[in-house]
C-alpha cells in the first residue's frame, strides 16, 4: 500500500540538517537521497519512500548512524517543529510529563484535525506507577522506534524532566507491538 507523510516531516528533517550542519549540507542530502523537490509543501502528501531515503541519506552525508539521526530527530520534533507548527496543542498536552504521556493518544487525535489525512501511530500507556509509564506504541510504518525514542528525550526536556527510556518490547524481535518504559 502507498502511504504518504505531509512534507511538514521533511521540512523538519531539512531544519535539522541546516540547523547543525548548513544548507550546503541539505543540499548534498537531497542530491544523495536523489531527490528533485527544493521546497516541501507541510500540508501537502509525499510519499514514505522519500521522508526514508532522506533520513538514509542525512546518515551516510554525517556519517552518523541512522537511528542516531532518527533519535536527534523525534528531539528536534518536539523542541521544535511540534511548538512551531501546532504549539497551542502541545501546550494544551498535559502541564506535566506524565500528563502529556497519558493524553498522548488525544494528542494524535486532535493533530488529525489538522491534518486529515494523516495516520499517526497509536500510543496507549499500558502501565503507570509514580515516576514511570510503559507506553505501547503501534504504527504502520517501520523502523522508526528510534523516532520514538528522541521524541520521549525530547517531551522530558520540554518539561524540564530529565528521563530514562527503555525498550522493552520489540516488534523487530517478534513482539506484537513496541513497547517503552519511560522514568522520570
Amino acid at each position: 500500500m502507498h502511504e504518504d507523510m505531509y512534507g511538514l516531516v521533511n521540512q523538519a528533517i531539512e531544519d535539522l540538517v541546516t540547523g547543525s550542519a548548513g544548507p550546503q549540507v541539505w543540499a548534498a542530502v537531497l542530491r544523495r537521497a536523489g531527490c528533485d523537490i527544493q521546497v516541501f509543501i507541510s500540508n501537502e502528501s509525499y510519499d514514505d519512500a522519500i521522508t526514508y531515503r532522506l533520513v538514509g541519506a542525512v546518515a551516510e552525508e554525517l556519517q552518523v548512524p541512522a537511528d542516531e539521526i532518527l533519535r536527534r530527530f523525534g528531539r528536534h520534533w518536539v523542541l521544535q517543529t511540534a511548538r512551531d507548527s501546532y504549539g497551542p496543542l502541545l501546550a494544551n498536552g498535559g502541564a506535566t510529563l506524565e500528563e502529556f504521556l497519558r493524553n498522548l493518544p488525544n494528542f494524535h487525535h486532535r493533530v488529525v484535525l489538522i491534518f486529515p489525512a494523516l495516520r499517526p501511530p497509536n500510543f496507549s500507556v499500558v502501565d503507570a506507577s509514580p515516576g514511570r509509564i510503559r507506553l505501547r506504541y503501534e504504527s504502520h510504518r517501520p523502523g522508526l522506534v528510534q523516532f520514538v525514542v528522541g521524541l520521549l528525550h525530547g517531551l522530558g526536556e520540554m518539561y524540564a524532566t530529565p528521563v530514562t527510556v527503555t525498550h522493552e518490547s520489540r516488534r523487530d524481535d517478534g513482539a506484537a507491538h513496541d513497547d517503552f518504559v519511560v522514568r522520570w
